[in-house]
């Protein structure tokens, strides 16, 4: 088992990464101060996981619910269906909420954390990739609306992450696909020796090679944790951790959440980031190909949906949380390892990469 720490002052937490901690004995315990806890999953995670949990939880109670699964109900309805499970169980201000699942599992558990009398403990295990490397650390909690994903939410760090890497073993191809856009995420914004470690080893990415794996994990989880050690907040360099998912976010929500996963999204966004830091004169040529190369061998897209226009983007984007007196901020890449978020392009090279990605959609 691998440990790494965010280090946070007072809200500092581990981050346990390994192969069967699921079963472990005591270590979910170790991080319960009263003896009552929730569990709080989805129908997808609930019959593969949720046992298994549950059995090596030794308190004196645990109630559990299981959300639909999926991220168009990620929802303040859905949220409201943990809020009822914690009132109507009676649970104190003493509980610890375990999330168990992916992204939207992890999300709205820690929203619920957040605010259920007025903040609780809770745990996050996350069973993808995407959460395993992203959403389960740095405290980022919440909800969609309608007109915007995350709009509605919190920071809010865990008492613990506790990532077992056989839980990748059961995700549909796509899923595990899509995790993999945020660990090249970390390559093109901090770590380049990282992204040459990446393109040497697709082939055993794309197997789900344990020990591959394994380090994969635990390097994207150390570039995350020691951005969120510096920034807790987003008030500054934490944002380049959004690299693409200003355009990604605008694809999933013109889609409503019903077409590209957030990952292939992402990735799709990471491209279209990558080509107008080109069009700055930032990226060379080949890095951008390079990107795509990568992209494409790893099993995600890099064309946009063919719903997407350039309007609808420029829409979605409009109310995008970076956006700021009406300029949007984007993260670009100065070089591969080194991300920025700015505004400092002019909004016809804007138009000029969403005109091509658009004109070129399948």
């Amino acid at each position: 088992m691998k440990t790494l720490r965010v280090d946070l002052g007072e809200r500092s937490y581990p981050i346990y990464i390994g192969s069967g901690l699921l079963e472990q004995d005591n270590l979910l315990g170790s991080h319960i101060n009263r003896q009552e806890a929730l569990v709080v999953t989805n129908d997808t995670i609930a019959p593969l996981y949720l046992e298994r949990l549950c059995r090596q939880l030794t308190i004196k109670k645990l109630d559990t619910v299981i959300l639909p699964d999926g991220e168009q109900f990620k929802t303040l309805e859905t949220l409201n269906l943990i809020y009822d499970k914690l009132l109507t169980a009676r649970h104190s201000r003493g509980t610890t909420l375990i999330a168990l699942g992916g992204g939207v599992i992890g999300d709205m558990t820690g929203y619920a954390a957040a605010s259920y009398q007025r903040g609780v403990n809770f745990i996050q295990v996350p069973t993808t990739l995407l959460a395993q490397v992203d959403s389960s650390v740095g405290g980022k909690t919440g909800v969609n609306h309608p007109l915007g994903k995350n709009m509605i939410g919190a920071f809010y760090q865990p008492v613990a992450v506790v990532a077992d890497i056989q839980t990748l073993m059961t995700l549909p191809v796509r899923e595990y696909r899509s995790g993999i856009a945020e660990v090249v995420k970390y390559g093109l914004i901090a770590d380049p020796d990282f992204y040459g470690w990446l393109k040497q080893r697709v082939e055993r990415i794309n197997g789900r090679d344990e020990q591959t794996l394994t380090e994969m994990v635990e390097r994207s989880c150390f570039n995350k944790a020691a951005i969120v050690a510096r920034d807790e907040r987003e008030s500054d360099i934490r944002a380049i951790l959004n690299l693409g998912h200003t355009f990604g976010h605008a694809i999933e929500t013109t889609e409503q959440y019903k077409g590209l996963l957030h990952g292939e999204a992402v990735a799709v966004g990471m491209l279209m980031a990558a080509e107008l830091s080109c069009q700055l004169g930032w990226l060379a040529r080949r890095d951008v190909e390079e990107l795509s190369a990568l992209l494409e061998t790893l099993g995600l897209p890099v064309s946009v949906p063919a719903v997407m226009t350039p309007e609808k983007f420029m829409a979605a984007m409009a109310v995008d949380k970076k956006v700021a007196d009406g300029v949007i901020r984007l993260v670009l890449l100065e070089s591969i390892g080194k991300a920025v978020v700015s505004a400092d392009y002019a909004s016809n090279e804007l138009q000029k990469v969403l005109d091509s990605f658009c004109s070129s959609r399948k």
